[in-house]
């Protein structure tokens, strides 16, 4: 059963940080509540064509399956294929808007076997659901915020990092 959906989702991070973790699968687990497991397939650098293991949690059922990286516009553009039963394609391109990335992203597909069910829930619910990711994300972008605020701190507190220069102090 056929699938699409379109997300457009403002981040309150650059796209030089946001980027990274669309475009790695190793690290979707940290922010995708759906994502049980990724795992890349040979070795090397990923390049078109690499694949990784996957397993989704949907519900109490585990799903497996693996993706495939289909085309890549380094910090720009990323897109995914996910093998039966999802049989689907993800494209998230990364604008940077204000301070932060604009993120668009277009899941699509033929959902097979027993998933088609899933394809039955209202967009509403698909959009709810994928968002998610977008919330678990900005939630580890900003904890990496403070933890280097805080390493900051420390570090400015033992003396070990010098304050910057305030114009008073530049001669």
């Amino acid at each position: 059963m056929w699938k699409l959906v379109v997300l457009d989702v403002l981040l309150p991070h650059p796209p030089s940080r946001v980027y990274p973790y669309l475009a790695d699968p190793a690290r979707w687990p940290d922010f995708a509540p759906a994502v049980a497991f990724r795992q890349r397939i040979g070795e090397g650098p990923p390049d078109i064509g690499s694949r990784w293991w996957a397993v989704d949690r949907i519900g109490p059922f585990r799903v497996r399956f693996a993706d495939v990286l289909e085309a890549v516009d380094e910090g720009e553009r990323v897109v995914w294929h996910s093998t039966s039963p999802w049989n689907s394609r993800v494209e998230y391109v990364c604008r940077p808007e204000d301070r932060g990335t604009r993120v668009r992203a277009r899941y699509e597909g033929d959902i097979a076997g027993w998933l088609q069910l899933t394809a039955l829930l209202p967009d509403v619910a698909w959009r709810w659901i994928l968002m998610r990711d977008f919330r678990g994300l900005t939630r580890v972008l900003d904890a990496e915020d403070r933890d280097a605020a805080k390493s900051e701190q420390i570090a400015t507190a033992s003396g070990s990092r010098k304050p910057p220069a305030t114009p008073t102090q530049v001669r």
